[in-house]
Parts: structure tokens; sequence; C-alpha cells
């Protein structure tokens, strides 16, 4: 028997799936009715509206899809919750690199991650790299662009 894969992530991330899956349902009559206007037009093998309009539909059940799995298999971790010396999913770790600049991150599910905000996957490469780690532990990690260093300062849960 298959085991379910559960699918991490905060709150925050799951509220976000939620209002997205919730706009996709809203959307889906008007795209039905877009079909239907389009489908009175006559031919359809040179309707571009109606062609369109199918070609949104399948996007749009293709994501309601995806979404509806994702929401099924959440695991909502709340990170105040946690606590422990070593990083895991939710833990904020403030790490310093080779130029003793710090760098703060919080690992997040995959659809919650954004770099630019401080957020990244614990499946990324810099994630999977600090899963398991301690303060004072150094972290070497193979980019594109090199290879890169980091001594973990702080690991937090907020």
């Amino acid at each position: 028997m298959a085991s379910v894969e559960k699918f991490p992530m905060l709150s925050e991330g799951y509220d976000k799936l939620a209002a997205e899956l919730k706009k996709l349902r809203d959307e889906r009559p008007q795209v039905v009715d877009a079909i239907e206007e389009a489908r009175a037009h006559g031919d359809l093998s040179e309707n571009a509206e109606y062609h369109a309009a199918k070609e949104r539909q399948g996007q749009i059940e293709a994501s309601i899809g995806d979404l509806e799995d994702k929401i099924s298999r959440a695991q909502i971790i709340d990170p105040a919750t946690l606590s422990g010396d070593k990083v895991i999913f939710g833990a904020t770790v403030t790490m310093l690199d080779e130029d003793d600049k710090p760098i703060r991150y919080q690992l997040v599910g995959e659809t919650e991650a954004d770099a630019k905000g401080g957020k990244i996957s614990y499946n990324s490469p810099l994630g999977r790299a600090l899963i398991g780690r301690s303060v004072g532990d150094e972290v070497e990690l193979t980019v594109p662009s090199g290879d890169k260093y980091y001594l973990i300062e702080r690991i937090e849960f907020v």
C-alpha cells in the first residue's frame, strides 16, 4: 500500500493556497460562460475565443486539482510550538557568510518559499544542507557560482 506523502507548510502558506483555490473556483463559471458565448458564434474550428476559453478552462481545472491535492496532504506546522538546538522545518536560522555578513532564513514549505522575503524551501539545496545542523556548525554548499560557506550563528522558532 502506498503511503501518502505529507506536505509540510506554515499556516500562512495554507491560507494562501486556500485563497488561490477559492479564486480559481470562482473563475470557473465565468470561463464556462465564455465557452458558451464563443460556441454561439458558429464554426469552432476557426474560433479563437472558443479555443482560448477552452485552454483557460484546462489550466483552471489542472490548477484546482493540484491545489486540492496539496491542501488535502497539508501538514500545518506552527514554529512557535517547536524548540530544540537543531535546524528543522519552520526554524529561522541566522548564519554568517564568508564575509561575516549575517543572513537570515526561515525554512518553509515549497509553495511558501521567497528567498528575497527571507523564506527558503526546506527542500532547496541550502534548506537540505541546513536540516539537522546546530549552532556553530559550518555549512558548505556548492552552487553554480561556486562553493559557499556559512556558519550557523542562531536558531530560532518564531
